[in-house]
């Protein structure tokens, strides 16, 4: 098994953060239902409630890939969440034995 973790901030516009919690509050569940997803947790910053931090860790890049590409994804993340944020950003890792 190749670990590819991935880590999403989303920072929400003003005035959107409530909705972009709601959106994934319906990403979520589904998302941990792909075959090749080994976790996906989000946090909320306590202080900011505007940023949101996805820990996303699958099997391989292609169930990354196939999530990205999932009809949940497409409508609820790149179709209504995304576009509320003001900034996101994402880091790409891979398991790494010394």
């Amino acid at each position: 098994m190749s670990d590819h973790v991935v880590i999403a901030r989303w920072r929400a516009r003003p005035g959107e953060e409530e909705a972009v919690a709601s959106l994934l509050a319906e990403i979520v569940p589904l998302s941990r239902r792909e075959a090749g997803m080994v976790a996906y947790q989000v946090h909320r910053d306590p202080e900011d409630p505007r940023v949101f931090t996805i820990y996303e860790r699958y099997r391989d890049a292609a169930a990354y890939d196939a999530h990205l590409e999932s009809e949940h994804m497409q409508r609820l993340g790149f179709g209504d969440a995304i576009p509320r944020l003001e900034s996101r950003t994402r880091e790409v890792l891979e398991a790494w034995e010394p």
